[in-house]
């Protein structure tokens, strides 16, 4: 068999990468006066090529490259479609979200594209080294993002917050990468997999092991270390809220399964209740302090932080099928969670002139679409029949069942209840009558690059709670990928796209 050109594995994120700086570059030479939203278009059609360079990945060999540092497999395909996905979905709330007279639009929508970068290689690094590079990559993006309206004061501040709090998050995760090599002598994955069961000290695998936890679950708003998530969102522009509740967790959710499941499945008995532990809190912080929420931004937020717990549920699944679970549910949860951001972005608008839950009382009166669609979106974040959210948190606490973890099942069932108080509070408000009609304002537009992300949300939303099939099997397919090298070879099953 012909060796697979090492450019092939990393194609998704060349063609970004090559995007990102077209981008920039035209941004530069572009005329004073000129719309930009020309280049939002551009970064849009780069996302779409390598949206379809990871689909193309699908005919490779499963395999690594690069002196086994990036792989390529159903699993990291799975990841890279679900970001890039995403990304565009972004990109085209962006597009009619914007200003026309916004200052560096094009650097927005590059940022975008390089956040896209980090977080697709992240996905897909097999060297520790790599998945900090990468999430450097994802984060840096991301802090700029936060802070891109000068002109508030929570804009700064969400995103010196973010940068501060990250830092600390990303240096608890390197000293447990420092700690890993120092115990096992690589950074290599598989190869940490096959020497840490018999390393000498132990004791410095657990704690790498639990700094490495700690820099991961932030990424992914877990209790006890969502601290963040609230003041983030809440000073944000919509369209970055809704790329930093979605592709970053998901990225950073691929990332927890390879650790646990992958670099270290023989450490499954301490960390299984540990993540037990942080499942409970997130759900229980998460729903509580949401329901005293008035701002919407803030309410969803906090209901991020509980929904991964219920994904982290499904770690407590056994072998492929815990690992198929909490694929299938970061799926659902970021196709919803982009949807109903999606909408509230339309409904507030850039300036964010109606933040509050009672701000959207006669929505659906007012725009019956908008309003249908947040009804929509909140039903499938509490989990009704028919929709992602649904499926999502049955598959999550059936794995979770079957792993034995009864107890955990039941707090998040309880959990689930308690949530449902809080979003119905929400689609109460839409769908009331006005107080007043005669000043009711009128029906924000909708253009056609948001028409495009809102059905995209939709018809994802209802496929992965109609028909989920395919789905189920991508996510299954990649469980099957993600499995620990045995002791006789540090990588079967994973042939090197470069020879060492």
């Amino acid at each position: 068999m012909n060796p697979v050109p090492d450019i092939l594995r990393i194609l998704p994120e060349v063609i970004l990468t090559l995007t990102g700086v077209t981008v920039m570059l035209l941004e530069a030479s572009w005329p004073d006066g000129r719309s930009r939203r020309t280049l939002g278009w551009v970064a849009a059609a780069g996302v779409m090529l390598a949206l379809w360079a990871s689909l193309g990945q699908l005919a490779l060999p499963m395999g690594t490259g690069f002196y086994d540092t990036v792989e390529t497999s159903a699993f990291t395909i799975f990841f890279h479609t679900l970001i890039c996905e995403l990304v565009l979905v972004v990109l085209l709330l962006s597009l009619d979200t914007l200003p026309e007279n916004s200052h560096n639009q094009g650097e927005f929508y590059a940022l975008i594209v390089f956040g896209a970068v980090g977080m697709c290689l992240l996905t897909g690094a097999v060297e520790l080294l790599l998945v900090f590079i990468a999430l450097e990559i994802s984060s840096i993006s991301t802090y700029i993002l936060t802070g891109y309206r000068k002109e508030t004061a929570r804009g700064p501040e969400a995103a010196i917050k973010y940068f501060l709090l990250g830092s600390f998050a990303t240096a608890f995760l390197l000293y447990g990468i420092a700690l890993i090599f120092g115990a096992t002598g690589t950074t290599q994955i598989y190869e940490i997999a096959r020497l840490a069961p018999a390393a000498t000290n132990q004791s410095l695998i657990l704690a790498g092991m639990g700094l490495m936890l700690v820099g991961i679950l932030f990424k992914v708003s877990a209790a006890p270390f969502h601290v963040w998530t609230p003041d983030v969102y809440e000073g944000a522009p919509l369209p970055v809220v809704a790329l930093l509740s979605t592709a970053p967790k998901a990225a950073a959710f691929a990332l927890l399964l390879r650790v646990l499941y992958e670099m270290l499945p023989t450490l499954r008995p301490v960390w299984s209740p540990l993540l037990w532990v942080v499942a409970v809190l997130s759900m229980t912080v998460g729903n509580l302090a949401a329901l005293r929420q008035q701002n919407v931004k803030r309410m969803l937020a906090y209901s991020s932080i509980a929904h991964a717990g219920y994904l982290l549920a499904a770690f407590n699944g056994l072998g492929s099928s815990g690992i198929a679970a909490a694929s299938f549910y970061t799926a659902a949860y970021v196709a919803m969670n982009v949807g109903i951001f999606a909408v509230i972005t339309v409904v507030s608008g850039y300036d964010e002139k109606r933040p509050l839950v009672a701000d959207y009382r006669g929505l659906i009166h007012r725009s019956p679409l908008l309003g249908s669609l947040l009804i929509f979106f909140l039903a499938s974040l509490v989990g009704i029949p028919f929709t992602g959210g649904f499926l999502g948190k049955l598959t999550s606490f059936s794995v979770a069942m079957n792993g034995g973890a009864v107890w955990l099942v039941i707090i998040g069932l309880l959990n689930s209840g308690l949530a449902a108080a809080y979003y119905l509070r929400l689609a109460l408000a839409t769908a009331q009558r006005p107080a007043d009609e005669s000043a009711v304002a009128p029906a924000p537009l909708v253009g056609a690059a948001v028409g495009a992300a809102l059905l995209f949300a939709v018809a994802a939303t209802l496929a992965l709670g109609i028909a989920p099939g395919n789905a189920f099997h991508a996510a299954e397919s990649g469980a099957q990928t993600l499995r620990a090298p045995s002791t006789e070879s540090s990588a079967p099953g994973h042939p090197a796209g470069t020879p060492r």
